[in-house]
């Protein structure tokens, strides 16, 4: 599962130098060439992160940055700005809209990546094929393996990705909605209720290896994956 990085940036040569780079990497390079490309593209599909140039044609990276900033749906997509602008208070305007990071040019491609991989650890952990232990349970992406000793869980392609999705986001509760849209795709349209057939399916998968515990239903808010006993429970 590579995460998807969209290049908004109006330099043919600096875009095709960033996404092979990005291809190298492990991830899917997504293109736009301008502010209203990228809003297109995020209309149909979030990405993980946003490689945005300052100085765009028409509307400005920073004014893109405002926009999605501003807008509940698109808020916490992680950005790293571009730019030939090297002053001070140019770095902390940029900071200021909400940007996570700042690379101004021309800069290494291999710091860029670094940067990349430095923001999505922060903000976008779901997208990291690091191997994750919790209370027995291993979570392995690189191998899409998981399991408890040697017993291996096997689990349908909808189980694996909400058990990727709640295990990166230990003890935070998810409701139905917000679920769907971080692991069906917020352009998918389906019943809420689906989550909870596929809820169901996972315990009953982690439940041959006595892991069906740390799948939790919070009365009233959601689901959440958790080791923490402390954590409420109900429904």
């Amino acid at each position: 599962m590579a995460a998807r990085i969209m290049i908004v940036e109006d330099e043919p040569a600096i875009q095709k130098l960033i996404a092979i780079n990005l291809q190298q990497a492990g991830y899917l390079p997504i293109y736009a060439n301008n502010a209203e490309q990228a809003i297109q593209s995020i209309q149909t599909e979030l990405p993980d992160l946003v490689l945005l140039d300052w100085m765009l044609p028409s509307m400005s990276g920073i004014d893109l940055a405002r926009l999605l900033r501003s807008n509940k749906r698109t808020r916490l997509i992680p950005i790293i700005m571009l730019t030939a602008r090297t002053e001070e208070s140019d770095k902390i305007m940029g900071l200021e809209i909400g940007a996570d990071d700042y690379v101004t040019k021309p800069f290494s491609p291999k710091e860029l990546i670094a940067r990349v991989k430095a923001v999505l650890r922060r903000r976008a952990p779901e997208s990291l094929d690091e191997q994750i232990e919790i209370d027995g349970l291993i979570f392995d992406p690189s191998r899409h393996r998981i399991a408890v000793n040697d017993n291996v869980v096997i689990l349908g392609p909808t189980e694996y990705r909400l058990l990727y999705f709640l295990v990166t986001h230990m003890n935070h509760v998810y409701s139905r909605a917000q679920l769907l849209d971080r692991v069906w795709g917020d352009h998918i349209f389906v019943e809420e209720r689906t989550v909870d057939v596929h809820i169901r399916r996972l315990r009953k998968a982690l439940e041959r290896v006595n892991k069906d515990y740390l799948i939790k239903t919070i009365r009233g808010s959601g689901y959440c994956f958790s080791a923490d006993p402390g954590i409420n429970q109900g429904g």
